[in-house]
């Protein structure tokens, strides 16, 4: 399959804007979602197949380790095509509160030899209850695997008022996450990753506990697990501070990492603004989800996402400390049935760790 890709479809992705190409797959597998029996088949195609452990995290119940990470399905359109393809689970996002357009265009730039993406999309997405509207016509019983939602800060709205603005958010979402993302980390929307300071964290995490707490006991709903999703360009000390306040306020898991503003080895020399995603990226996510397990001594459960560009280097992730990994840059350049490749290995992986 991936010869095939290579040979075939992906000359003819990359002669396209990098935005326009991912609009055409979007919509490819927005029509695959809507024909139920073309999933069945495509799912029954891509599964890991052989002794797989499925995974249970968050009490949650994965297929497999390998999501889709937030970015591709913004607006929760075609994800239940990406769960046919092999995924173990699907984050859709980031959502805002507000529905907005983004940063201007071109806003994604792909450099093939280094395997790595740049964006700056800024978090262009229909709003929180127009999404939830969209989910609302999708039977929850019909999903095959945990589905996600990513939110972020609108960015019209400042830092002091960020809270309430994660909280419309999630009020507007609960009932249809199997888990919630809390996304401060994006180097995109101006200032937000100011909110990983203690001095805005607390706060922001704080209102969405109480909001998820008290879901349960008025209104008798499961409580949804909520993870945070950190940047890669945090110092040591910096995750320390955020770990601690994780801790005290119970956070369910950490999804390390998001894009990154540094541009290492031959990254240099590019010149477009925005978080670099892809090949370079592997080493620093890999270090902080190693630095993250042993911080915690294993007790927060980690997704590693960052360089997942072939089969070691998601093995790479989970032998660090992560439970599950995630893929989206990788899938662009290895193609549409990289995450069932990447499961089929991991399960082999975990074959060998049970001998």
């Amino acid at each position: 399959m991936g010869f095939w890709y290579d040979k075939t479809i992906k000359p003819y992705l990359f002669r396209k804007d990098p935005e326009a190409a991912h609009h055409l797959a979007v919509r490819g597998m927005h029509l695959a979602s809507s024909v139920q029996p073309l999933c069945r088949l495509l799912a029954r195609l891509n599964r890991p197949g052989g002794r797989c452990r499925p995974i249970e995290l968050f009490g949650l119940h994965f297929p497999n380790a390998v999501g889709l990470a937030a970015g591709f399905d913004k607006d929760g359109v075609c994800w239940p095509a990406a769960a046919a393809l092999g995924f173990g689970h699907v984050e859709i996002g980031t959502v805002t509160a507000q529905r907005q357009p983004g940063n201007p265009r071109p806003r994604v730039f792909r450099y093939p030899q280094e395997e790595a993406v740049i964006n700056r999309m800024g978090f262009n997405n229909d709003g929180a209850e127009i999404v939830a509207q969209r989910l609302a016509r999708q039977p929850r019983r019909r999903r095959t695997v945990p589905l996600g939602i990513n939110i972020g800060k609108s960015r019209a709205v400042g830092i002091d008022d960020a809270a309430e603005d994660y909280l419309a958010s999630f009020r507007a979402l609960a009932d249809h996450a199997d888990y919630i993302t809390i996304n401060v980390s994006s180097p995109n929307t101006p200032d937000l990753r100011l909110l990983q300071e203690s001095s805005h964290l607390a706060g922001l995490l704080g209102t969405l506990c109480e909001a998820n707490l008290h879901r349960t006991q008025d209104q008798g709903k499961t409580r949804v697990p909520l993870l945070i999703k950190i940047a890669p360009d945090l110092s040591y000390r910096q995750i320390d501070a955020l770990l601690e306040t994780a801790a005290d306020l119970g956070l369910d898991g950490v999804i390390a990492t998001n894009t990154t503003l540094d541009r290492p080895g031959p990254c240099a020399t590019m010149r477009e603004s925005g978080g670099l995603s892809g090949r370079p990226l592997r080493t620093r996510a890999t270090d902080i989800v190693r630095y993250i397990h042993r911080h915690t001594e294993g007790k927060l459960p980690i997704i590693g996402v960052g360089g997942i560009h072939d089969l070691e280097a998601a093995g790479e992730k989970m032998d660090a400390g992560a439970s599950l990994v995630q893929i989206y840059t990788g899938m662009i350049y290895q193609g549409p049935f990289f995450a069932r490749d990447v499961a089929r290995a991991l399960a082999h992986h975990q074959r060998a760790d049970w001998i």
